[in-house]
């Protein structure tokens, strides 16, 4: 099976067209990140400020213990809350990559058996215990690539589900530490 000049122009303004929505995604996730940081530094700068400001204004060391405790529980929170922003831009910028790439692969596995497809029609006769083993040994990658596909998707579940509970178990150590101030 041989391709036509026609088929490989195609093909190249397919990958092309790929290439352009995924650049276009990942300058958008970099212009996330940026406004995100732009924001976080803005608002750590003008809390620093007003937190100085109140410290400053404190009568006592236990004012001042007090201010400086209260600052924990807030500073986690805004710490955990920065996590889930940069995660939620990171997946969703990575999820654009993922689709894109099993769309590519699964465009590969079709093209790849009807190139099989083609060879076993043409095969001569007698090369049927070879044909058999062309046939296996193709069911066998596809069923390695489709496992390690639905793998790194529970990996990457099992990761997101992680990073929710270290931000909770982090946001409860802060409360509680508020709490005993």
């Amino acid at each position: 099976m041989m391709m036509t000049i026609d088929q490989i122009t195609a093909a190249t303004k397919s990958n092309m067209d790929i290439a352009r929505g995924l650049s276009t995604k990942s300058f958008a996730g970099f212009e996330k990140m940026v406004e995100l940081n732009m924001a976080a530094a803005k608002a750590i700068m003008t809390e620093s400020f007003e937190h100085a400001q109140t410290l400053m204004a404190a009568k006592d060391v236990q004012q001042v213990m007090a201010l400086q405790t209260g600052l924990v529980a807030p500073l986690a929170e805004k710490a955990a809350a920065y996590g889930r922003h940069v995660y939620g831009i990171a997946i969703e910028t990575s999820a654009e990559f993922t689709k894109a790439m099993e769309g590519k692969a699964a465009e590969g596995q079709k093209a790849f058996t009807q190139v099989m497809d083609t060879m076993v029609k043409n095969a001569p006769a007698g090369t049927e215990s070879a044909v058999a083993v062309l046939k296996s040994a193709l069911a066998s990658s596809q069923s390695a690539i489709e496992s390690a596909q639905n793998t790194a998707k529970k990996a990457l579940a099992m990761a997101e589900s992680n990073v929710t509970a270290v931000t909770e178990q982090a946001l409860s150590a802060a409360a509680a530490v508020s709490k005993k101030a």
